[in-house]
């Protein structure tokens, strides 16, 4: 092949560069503007002020255990439901007043109305429930019937 032929000839691109750039795509798509993504949040938003409280649910013997982390939300602005299996949990966190002489550079922090919703089991007992706020953290636990408390069974393995 000629050196003008070479010339002509367009470098092989990097696998992966079309994929980051689709991705790209996609992130500025979905929030609607490139310089919110990639900024942490506490709720775990994608920009645009979304508050998703980070939530963890695991399960024992006795009992389904709810923690969502609620930084900056009070006790008194969040309120908790559980009917039909559905445990909802909904919040404000009330933005402070700023001044408008306030020279802001950046502002990350979100503010507004959340609400989040889990169906539990049919296993639970709806009226075995207790809730605990705690540094910005709630932790809810909804206990088990009694009757869906069965051990284990365990099961013997044979050979062929």
């Amino acid at each position: 092949m000629s050196k003008k032929d070479q010339a002509k000839t367009p470098a092989p691109l990097d696998p992966f560069s079309s994929l980051r750039t689709e991705v790209d795509r996609l992130f500025d798509e979905f929030t609607g503007s490139s310089f919110m993504r990639g900024l942490p949040s506490v709720f775990g938003s994608l920009g645009g002020g979304d508050l998703t409280p980070q939530t963890d649910i695991k399960e024992t013997d006795t009992e389904i255990v709810v923690t969502a982390e609620l930084p900056g939300v009070k006790e008194a602005d969040v309120s908790l439901t559980l009917q039909n299996d559905v445990l909802t949990i909904r919040g404000e966190k009330k933005s402070e007043t700023r001044k408008e002489e306030d020279n802001y550079h950046m502002v990350e922090r979100s503010y507004g109305s959340f609400q989040r919703s889990f169906r539990l089991p049919d296993s639970i007992d709806e009226n075995a429930c207790t809730a605990d706020f705690n540094d910005g953290v709630l932790t809810v636990r909804v206990g088990k019937r009694k009757d869906a408390r069965k051990a284990a069974k365990r099961i013997e393995i044979g050979r062929k």
